[in-house]
């Protein structure tokens, strides 16, 4: 990256100045590091994005930002209702409300030996993983609409999970203000048979063991210790999240100018909030993201069901669920105003401090969880939030390592065989449909996460709690 662009304002805090249309300033959180390993385009898309209509403080990208489509991978943003502010289907992604649950097992480490491989063999028979992967849920269009509008609430009203698990999902399991009908019939028939499935790409279940605290107040909140084993979901809102954000980016194109919005990449397409556009895409959106919220339950419901019959000692509970790729409207101070505002968090989770109200009582003194996954074969943190994370980026922080190579450049160097072995005589155990797909998420193709977590705690924008390390991985 070009560091002429930049002005170093602390150690992991770069800006990039006001110029030409730009109507805040850009800030990237990153090491020298992660800097120096940075693609040019994150500095074009962090000042496009500064460029639009009603944004407010700043444009900002985690550490662990590279580029995307419209906003960068790792980007933030929020956008004032009253000030002509926008929504922007690029701002949340293709893969809306793809997030991670994390999950205590009341197992420990030592205790593994004797169940990694059935766990294994019986989570990857399981869990419906892979390009197309369907389940066994098999819904009618009607009671999808239902999933769209009750999110995690609908699945456990539904014999998948707990009433308890909801407090410890944001926004309690489900997103206010969705509108199925806002939702394409297409987008509706690509989810019919894929409710309960993991995808493909970096998305993954994961076993994995509390190896390192550095946090031991907020650790105790969380209820992790060390050699806890723990159980990770990645995943998202599958066909239907994607179709909305093609149906929309479609849209917001179409009517850019007729709402006089100088689109400076097509996949920046937006419209301004009080639009009809933009009244229909955060209503499908919002379907979007319950959408995902309920996958994620009825996963938690497959491996509770799974441990009981390999592990029936174990017991399954949430320690947190949260999101990335969303539009959530909040409350923030500004400049010492209250303000109403609509936080863009694409490839970026949020990050509240201590005192919020939203938090589970357990964690209301040490801030939320803030779950960071690492990649295939590598440690995964959990963070806690900050209330200078507030101030900083509208309580914002980065969601995994980041992309250093692209899938077809990680193909042409590595080898899914390979990294099996590798992997395994490291003591994890990798289960996967498909070798290319394993190539394409060769640990060497991600940023270090360990770098990426560093420079976010440092930054402010989270502070380091626990390191993980995987034990077992279930891949599409």
């Amino acid at each position: 990256m070009d560091r002429k662009q930049l002005k170093q304002r602390d150690q992991n805090r770069w800006e990039i100045e006001r110029t030409g249309t730009m109507r805040v300033p850009g800030t990237i959180f990153a090491s020298e590091a992660l800097i120096e390993a940075m693609d040019e385009m994150v500095i074009r898309q962090v000042r496009n994005v500064a460029s639009l209509p009603g944004i407010v403080s700043g444009s900002f990208a985690m550490p662990d930002a590279h580029w995307g489509y419209g906003f960068c991978i790792g980007g933030v943003a929020a956008f004032d209702p009253n000030q002509g502010g926008v929504v922007s289907a690029g701002g949340v992604g293709f893969d809306i409300a793809c997030g991670v649950r994390t999950l205590h097992t009341g197992l420990k480490a030592d205790q593994m030996p004797a169940l990694r491989e059935r766990l294994a063999e019986a989570l990857f028979r399981t869990i419906p993983a892979g390009v197309g992967s369907t389940g066994k849920i098999k819904l009618s269009v009607d009671r999808l609409e239902d999933v769209l509008t009750g999110g995690a609430r609908w699945a456990v009203q539904n014999g998948y999970g707990q009433p308890d698990d909801l407090r410890f999902i944001e926004s309690n399991g489900c997103v206010l203000g969705a509108d199925p009908a806002e939702v394409s019939d297409q987008a509706k028939r690509r989810q019919l048979d894929q409710m309960g499935t993991l995808g493909s790409g970096n998305h993954y279940l994961e076993i994995q063991q509390v190896a390192e605290i550095f946090d031991a107040e907020t650790a105790a909140a969380f209820g992790l210790d060390i050699g806890d084993v723990l159980v990770s979901i990645h995943c998202g809102s599958r066909g239907l999240g994607h179709q909305i954000g093609t149906d929309f980016l479609k849209r917001m194109t179409a009517s850019a100018k007729q709402y006089g919005l100088d689109l400076r990449e097509r996949e920046l397409a937006c419209a301004p909030l009080d639009s009809s556009v933009g009244k229909s895409y955060l209503a499908a959106m919002r379907a979007g993201i319950n959408c995902a919220l309920a996958n994620r339950q009825i996963l938690t419901h497959l491996v509770r069901e799974t441990f009981a019959d390999i592990a029936p000692r174990a017991t399954i509970r949430l320690l947190y669920d949260l999101s990335h790729n969303t539009c959530h409207e909040e409350e923030h101070v500004i400049a010492g105003t209250r303000r109403r505002l609509f936080v863009h968090r694409k490839g970026a989770t949020r990050a509240w401090g201590p005192g919020r109200a939203e938090l589970p009582s357990e964690y209301r003194n040490v801030g939320q969880p803030v779950l960071i996954g690492g990649t295939m074969g590598t440690a995964s943190y959990i963070m806690a939030g900050t209330e200078r994370s507030e101030r900083l980026a509208f309580g914002s922080a980065c969601h995994g390592a980041g992309r250093a190579m692209g899938r077809r450049a990680s193909t042409r160097q590595h080898r899914g065989k390979d990294i099996l072995g590798r992997l395994a005589s490291q003591g994890i155990l990798i289960r996967s449909r498909s070798m290319r797909g394993i190539a394409e998420e060769a640990p060497q193709a991600y940023k270090d996460v360990g770098e990426v977590i560093e420079a976010t705690d440092h930054a402010g924008l989270a502070r380091k709690t626990a390191k993980l390390l995987p034990l077992v991985c279930v891949k599409g």
